[in-house]
């Protein structure tokens, strides 16, 4: 198989993408208006697994013409990586629903 065919596969979450980077996850498609970005604050230890503790939650516009602190439409911290996955996929849904109402 030639590089050029093989395509990135991507970790799937309620149908959109999850990209990690170190401590960050950026959920939904960067082809949107929005995505969600949420940061591993703190972990604890868990039979050897480490697992999120801490984790902050913001909903960002992806417009590259908006200045970085300007991007961020919603923020909250969530216990739990579950938690603030639930809340990011609600945030996106909205804030993807009421986009396309209002073009």
């Amino acid at each position: 198989m030639f590089m050029a065919e093989k395509k990135a596969e991507f970790l799937m979450f309620k149908g959109k993408p999850l990209v990690r980077m170190g401590n960050m996850i950026y959920y939904g498609n960067p082809g949107d208006k929005y995505v969600v970005m949420l940061q591993i604050l703190s972990t604890e230890d868990f039979n050897g697994f480490n697992l999120a503790r801490k984790v902050s939650v913001q909903l960002q516009l992806t417009d590259p013409e908006v200045k970085a602190v300007d991007r961020i439409v919603k923020r909250s911290d969530k216990v739990g990586l579950y938690q603030a996955m639930v809340i990011a996929d609600i945030w996106l849904e909205r804030a993807l629903s009421e986009d396309s109402v209002a073009e």
